[in-house]
């Protein structure tokens, strides 16, 4: 459900859990709001990436701010249990080191990859507490990324992609915190957001607008996680 496509209908799984590949664990009542996750950027980092979705992504399309997904479709009745998770972590890791690697193409779209062996260990704290309650996509090994282009023509695509990988250099991406959003079948709503340690605590209200050009300010605890 990144970048507003709609998440496939999928069958219904048994009820103790996943049913393997093609079906999401516990079943989500109809209606029920899907939770995504995301890591948040520093302020800098989040202005040039709007930017360059602003530019390139299709006006009709670009319903959220550039955006770092972890995890895609959370059951909403974890919601309460995620924010005391990412509270705790929040609270005992530091920003990870990140950095822009290369920019790829999508083949209708355009995106940076981004290395981050820290950020990808504080998704597998989340992954291992939430065991059973993932999604088959989410149960994956997930490829870190920032789409600033998506569901345009091949070659509108690959233009882009020659214009951007001419002037790309590696280089240090900052990771300022973690948040969960309402998914609403296109545009999100923010439900949380939660900045690292040595960066103080941005709490957002719940039921804010994560409007487009919007930027967010920049071992184990209990249970299986």
């Amino acid at each position: 459900m990144d970048d507003g496509k709609t998440p496939p209908k999928l069958p219904r799984p048994s009820p103790l859990g996943s049913a393997g590949p093609g079906f999401p664990p516990p079943y989500r009542a109809a209606g029920a709001v899907p939770i995504i996750v995301t890591a948040t950027m520093g302020a800098a980092d989040q202005h040039y990436f709007n930017n360059l979705r602003a530019a390139h992504f299709p006006p009709d399309r670009n319903h959220l701010a550039a955006h770092i997904t972890l995890f895609h479709q959370l059951p909403p009745s974890c919601l309460d249990e995620l924010d005391r998770l990412i509270r705790r972590i929040a609270a005992d890791t530091p920003p990870p080191v990140a950095s822009l690697r290369e920019i790829y193409s999508l083949g209708g779209g355009v995106a940076f990859r981004i290395d981050s062996p820290d950020l990808i260990e504080i998704r597998e704290r989340i992954a291992d507490h939430f065991t059973g309650m993932l999604t088959a996509q989410d149960q994956g090994q997930p490829r870190l990324h920032i789409t600033v282009q998506n569901k345009v023509a091949p070659s509108e695509a690959r233009a882009l992609l020659a214009e951007l990988v001419a002037d790309f250099r590696p280089r240090a991406l900052t990771i300022s915190g973690l948040a969960a959003h309402h998914y609403l079948g296109g545009p999100w709503q923010s439900a949380f957001a939660r900045n690292f340690s040595r960066s103080a605590c941005m709490i957002l209200t719940k039921g804010d607008a994560l409007p487009i050009g919007a930027a967010r300010p920049s071992r184990r605890p209990f249970g299986a996680e």
